[in-house]
């Protein structure tokens, strides 16, 4: 059972209970929407756009308004088990299935994520390369240092990522509009565009391809998660108030995400389809060619920049979609920026190997691969979600009603019944491409595709016939124990950190009080200077020699009271150090305050007590 709120960190840190009425209120509910729809918009939209486009000209656009349409019906749903129940996705699937079945979805969860990172991955790449001339993989290996970035908004709130983002999202927007501008297409023409149909197996790749990109797992999971950072009335008003101004918010934004990926495919379709250059499947060469044949000397500079704003807000999200995953799912929580680190790497090093090894030619393939990808996860997210909000003994009077209910079941159909087709057509390509490596096919290939396929059925059945495998409690964070007596506990040898700061004397006060005149108290400093870190007790410096005094004054004034006390002097990392002594002497109980820094400080020196915490036998008590 998850333990926590979901990104607990800003869980219900914007307070929508106010009297402001109208826009007002709306702009206080108005942003997961924003942060859930760049994902609409990233690199990998870009690929399979133009890609549709340059080869079909307008008549993938139908594919474009259904895939837009779906979306909406799904992040609304996802909206309203995160303000219903709120739960997220990922904990609400961890509360419902056995524990082989969670694992599994969240593999592929995270698999998804990947794939949709390595996207915006290589998007920034080639931003990069197009407006400075930077090389693909150099701008792929600084890809990492986004994280920086991430961890700076976080640490500012919600509302400064939600600004950023609506930033870069208006980018995008006004940079499109002015590339239709100078394209001019045909509005006659361009309406045929969403007549239903598909000319050839190629359509029908590339299509799938389009509806992954626009509907993407990891959304579901990121917009259920989102809107809990709103503090709503309590309440049945509270909540329908909560449904009505998401609604629009994600009308809003994923009406401007369906603005900017039909821009793309039209610029495609009007550009090059009707040139005559049918076969544009690489960002690089759409960006080569749009100033010789627009005529424009500004428009493959909007399309870069466009570019590069459509990389750097999708992962973000993306960053944001694996912690829910992660801690949903398994109920564990890591370091964000270890999170990113692993999500960014995971992406970073199969971009880099393929380009490395195969050249920058295969980019455009890999894009429109990664939005397949995404694409043949969407049923193993969506069929838990229409579970769960259909779900009347959960949801109560917020279940959604029977025409919802099939919409988003005939959405389901649509989406796996295609990829079930695309999955059929690729195994067949695969098992020709593979004579001679016939094993890597039937032993490898065909047992995860069997895996997954039987992981569907059940979910299906689930969601149709079955029951909760796993029973809940009627509490979001599990039952209330019984409480033994409880007897006053004195320790015998007490550990108290001290870094001479003004949560000293909190430390020594908490400390002493856990303790009598029998128990002997440890002063522990560490001294973390350069030298302290190279040559450890044997440096005798000015500050080690101050620490000494400082200590031992520390100590006088307790021992002046009747207090048993030794001074302890560590040299090197506080994180080593502080557990080290704490072990050698026995101490029962260690005593720690803040360490005197915060912010990007922390990042750089490191959270000492998260760490200590984890290394010490003895309890620890945080002050």
């Amino acid at each position: 059972m998850a333990s926590h709120k979901s990104l607990e960190e800003v869980h219900g840190t914007i307070d929508t209970t106010g009297t402001q009425t109208g826009w007002r209120r709306f702009f206080l509910f108005a942003g997961p929407a924003f942060l859930v729809a760049v994902g609409y918009m990233d690199p990998g939209n870009w690929a399979t756009d133009i890609a549709g486009g340059s080869k079909y000209g307008y008549s993938l656009l139908w594919v474009l308004l259904m895939s837009n349409l779906i979306a909406l019906l799904l992040q609304t749903l996802s909206a309203r088990l995160g303000i219903v129940r709120g739960r997220d996705l990922a904990q609400a699937s961890r509360e419902t299935y056995p524990a082989a079945v969670n694992y599994s979805l969240w593999i592929l969860a995270e698999v998804a994520i990947a794939a949709c990172d390595l996207a915006e991955v290589l998007g920034m790449a080639i931003g990069l390369n197009l407006l400075f001339h930077l090389p693909i993989l150099w701008g792929v290996s600084l890809a990492i240092l986004d994280t920086f970035l991430i961890l700076y908004l976080q640490r500012k709130g919600m509302r400064y990522m939600e600004a950023f983002i609506f930033s870069l999202v208006a980018i995008i927007g006004a940079s499109f509009f002015l590339e239709l501008f100078f394209a001019k297409p045909n509005a006659a023409e361009l309406i045929t565009g969403f007549i239903p149909g598909l000319k050839d197996s190629g359509a029908l790749y590339i299509a799938i391809g389009i509806i992954g990109a626009t509907v993407m797992p990891h959304n579901l999971y990121l917009h259920s998660s989102l809107v809990q950072t709103r503090r709503n009335k309590k309440g049945d008003e509270g909540i329908l108030m909560a449904l009505k101004y998401n609604f629009i918010d994600s009308a809003i934004a994923l009406n401007l995400a369906f603005f900017v990926n039909a821009s793309i495919l039209i610029l495609a379709a009007t550009v090059f389809f009707k040139n005559g250059y049918h076969d544009i499947v690489e960002i690089q060469d759409a960006h080569r060619m749009l100033q010789p044949l627009l005529g424009e000397k500004l428009a493959p500079i909007l399309f870069a920049v466009a570019l590069i704003a459509s990389g750097q807000s999708s992962t973000i999200t993306g960053t944001l979609a694996g912690q829910i995953v992660m801690e949903g799912y398994l109920d564990l929580r890591i370091a964000p920026w270890l999170r990113r680190l692993i999500t960014r790497l995971i992406a970073v090093v199969p971009a880099f190997l393929v380009i490395w090894f195969l050249g920058e030619e295969k980019i455009g393939d890999m894009l429109i691969l990664s939005q397949v990808i995404l694409s043949i996860q969407l049923g193993f997210a969506i069929i838990p979600l229409i579970q769960f909000v259909s779900d009347k003994e959960r949801m109560g009077k917020f279940a959604i009603g029977n025409l919802v209910k099939l919409l988003a079941w005939v959405s389901a159909v649509i989406i796996v019944s295609l990829n079930i087709k695309l999955v059929i057509q690729t195994l067949s390509d695969w098992r020709m491409a593979l004579v001679g490596y016939e094993w890597v096919f039937n032993f490898i290939i065909l047992p995860i595709v069997v895996l997954s396929l039987l992981l569907l059925v059940y979910i299906i059945h689930c969601a149709l016939f079955g029951k909760r495998i796993e029973k809940e409690t009627t509490s979001p964070h599990g039952k209330a124990n019984e409480i033994p007596f409880i007897e006053k506990k004195v320790y015998d040898r007490i550990a108290i950190c001290i870094d001479f700061s003004k949560s000293d004397i909190k430390a020594i006060t908490e400390g002493v009080s856990h303790g009598d005149k029998k128990t002997e108290f440890i002063l522990l400093h560490v001294v973390e200077t350069a030298g302290a870190r190279t040559v450890g007790d044997e440096i005798q410096d000015h500050e080690t020699n101050e620490d000494w005094i400082q200590l031992h004054a520390y100590g006088d004034k307790l021992r002046q009271q009747g207090y048993q006390v030794i001074e302890k002097l560590g040299f090197g990392d506080p994180k080593n150090e502080i557990p080290r002594f704490t072990d050698e002497l026995n101490a029962q109980l260690l005593v720690i305050g803040r360490h005197g820094h915060g912010g990007i400080m922390d990042f750089i020196f490191g959270e000492t007590i998260a760490v200590v915490r984890h290394k010490v036998k003895c309890a620890v008590l945080v002050v």
